[in-house]
């Protein structure tokens, strides 16, 4: 597993750790896959809902994706103070690195107050070949 990164913004702690999938890889064709584990920790005292996220996913030639959309892996998990939600994603690349950063949207569910939750910067690269054991 790769390092972890992790970001808190008002009670609210993000932790992604991403890893390279070498089986769904394909560099020959210029494919590049990762997963990212997230978890969303509320440490606040507020009851919040994530209703919507943004990603800037970047390669190394510096194209950026621009990803929204309503939640997380089709949820939109309700955090009561000292819960935690964990979810799986993914990420293809054209190029063997890059990073991504982003934000989730939540809303305060007794007040609707809305803010919004850093996703810390994590970097993807492909692990070096001379570290491979067989």
């Amino acid at each position: 597993m790769g390092a972890a990164f992790s970001e808190t913004t008002r009670g609210i702690r993000v932790s992604v750790e991403p890893y390279y999938l070498d089986d769904q890889s394909q560099p020959e064709e210029g494919r590049y896959v990762w997963a990212y584990r997230v978890r969303i920790e509320n440490k606040g005292a507020e009851t919040v809902q994530l209703v919507r996220r943004t990603w800037h996913i970047t390669d190394a030639r510096g194209r950026t994706q621009h990803v929204h959309g309503a939640g997380v892996v089709g949820e939109q998990p309700t955090l009561e103070p000292g819960e935690a939600f964990e979810y799986t994603s993914g990420t293809p690349l054209e190029t063997p690195s890059g990073f991504m950063v982003g934000a989730y949207h939540m809303v305060v569910t007794t007040s609707g107050e809305r803010f919004d939750v850093a996703i810390p910067a994590f970097s993807l690269d492909v692990p070096h070949e001379g570290r491979r054991l067989h």
